[in-house]
């Protein structure tokens, strides 16, 4: 069996079977700290965003034999949003009622639910980009020299412009572009085996 599924769908898939540990801690190391990232931006303590991803996970494992692939239903990430918002949504009219203040907060809340807040839908689309880039980065480092990677993360990832990063690596500015293209290729790559995207970067 390979290590990673070779698309997000046979991932989805393979999470129908409660018993697939593999597909289960990949999706739990992509997904569970965009839940957390979006919820500590959504004002949420430290433990209050993991008892939500807790939370999600678990509906997730619920729910996910009746989340149709189709793509003219939305994509995985849509459904995994709205999951994540309701979920939020009752754990702060929770925690409220449990006070019994702020009766405002939680109606504002509520009244958002039926129709997704849009900039709450891109908060947690860049809390799963970061979160998926930082994954397929630490999968992809060993394959490179340390020289190689330096140059593509001060560069790509630090934005050091490259005739600095060249000085500093004791490189030729000719191998610091070679080097930072060889392992956006790569990541490209590895994000496409999870779900068919691309990734870029400025710089």
């Amino acid at each position: 069996m390979p290590e990673f599924p070779n698309t997000r769908l046979s991932l989805l898939v393979r999470l129908r079977d409660a018993g697939d540990e593999l597909a289960w801690t990949e999706f739990v190391s992509i997904y569970e700290p965009a839940v957390y990232g979006f919820a500590r931006k959504k004002g949420l303590q430290d433990a209050d965003a993991r008892d939500l991803c807790q939370d999600v996970m678990r509906a997730v494992a619920r729910a996910i034999d009746r989340w149709d692939p189709d793509p003219c239903k939305g994509p995985f990430r849509g459904w995994l949003f709205r999951i994540a918002r309701n979920l939020l949504i009752d754990l702060v009219a929770g925690q409220e009622r449990h006070r019994g203040t702020g009766e405002s907060g939680v109606q504002s809340l509520l009244e958002a639910q039926p129709a997704a807040d849009s900039a709450d839908s891109a908060l947690f689309e860049l809390s799963y980009k970061r979160q998926l880039f930082h994954w397929a980065a630490a999968a992809i480092q060993s394959e490179f020299t340390p020289s190689t990677w330096s140059a593509f993360w001060k560069t790509a990832v630090e934005n050091q412009d490259v005739k600095s990063a060249a000085r500093e690596l004791g490189l030729s500015a000719g191998a610091v572009y070679i080097a930072r293209s060889r392992v956006i290729a790569r990541l490209r790559e590895r994000i496409d085996q999870v779900e068919g995207r691309t990734v870029f970067f400025s710089g």
